[in-house]
């Protein structure tokens, strides 16, 4: 069962798993994080800028999850320019070393095979940031992934475009295909960090911790992992079952085995 932390609000969930991030970075420089998009991560990025300040973060290494196919790289709402303004500038990272999918290559038939080589010649990812959708996504794979799914080209859902409209000007500007990384190759980073807010997600949430693993809700996928750690907040975590249970053993967690 993954560990369920369940925290008052996003600012101290972002404080919780910041602080893991920093504690990675001073042990090992080149750490290798695995960066989500859309607003459940941001609260992480934000706190991370005050716990790495000070810490040299010239050789981290991150590998986004996603990106949309077709949209200009310059595109203000394109992952790579977002991964640039939330993440690189206000951690002060190097660039060359933060890799986005390529939604724009000429050779988008390859794109994914080409980052999952570049995944695994970096050493694989330490630390997976995720979010969740409402019909229990993550990353870009929609109801129905396999499990043993690599970085590919997918088409977006009807609800996701209408859930990832309000960084447009309107649903038609949405493309209607991403590359995103695989649900197989997610699962092979050492540890994977869920994030989820708000009532809307409590759904998902309850069913990719506590209900059967199905491909019909990918998140479900985290219950495979030997290390995951879910952070949500009491709205988000409103439907688990065993909640008490998760405040209980949280609790009383030995501090040495971190987050």
């Amino acid at each position: 069962m993954a560990e369920v932390v369940i925290v008052s609000d996003r600012v101290a969930a972002g404080e919780l798993v910041a602080a893991e991030i920093a504690r990675l970075v001073r042990g090992r420089a080149d750490v290798v994080l695995g960066l989500a998009t859309g607003s459940t991560p941001l609260p992480v990025y934000a706190a991370a800028k005050r716990a790495l300040a000070g810490v040299d973060v010239s050789h981290v290494r991150g590998f986004a999850l996603d990106e949309y196919v077709g949209l200009d790289p310059q595109h203000p709402q394109s992952y790579r320019s977002v991964i640039a303004r939330e993440v690189v500038e206000p951690l002060g990272l190097d660039p060359a070393r933060v890799h986005v999918p390529d939604g724009a290559s000429a050779r988008i038939e390859t794109a994914g095979e080409e980052y999952d080589r570049a995944i695994a010649i970096a050493g694989g990812v330490d630390l997976q940031l995720l979010g969740i959708g409402t019909d229990g996504h993550i990353g870009f794979n929609e109801p129905g992934s396999s499990f043993a799914s690599r970085t590919r080209v997918k088409t977006l859902t009807r609800q996701t475009r209408e859930d990832n409209a309000r960084f447009f000007a309107s649903i038609d500007e949405v493309p209607r295909h991403c590359i995103t990384q695989g649900l197989g190759t997610i699962l092979e980073a050492r540890h994977l960090v869920l994030l989820a807010f708000g009532e809307a997600k409590a759904d998902a949430i309850a069913g990719a911790v506590e209900g059967p693993v199905t491909a019909s809700l990918p998140g479900s996928a985290i219950q495979l992992h030997p290390h995951v750690t879910v952070v949500v907040d009491e709205a988000a975590a409103s439907r688990l079952r065993w909640a008490e249970y998760y405040r209980e053993t949280y609790a009383h967690k030995p501090s040495w085995q971190g987050l």
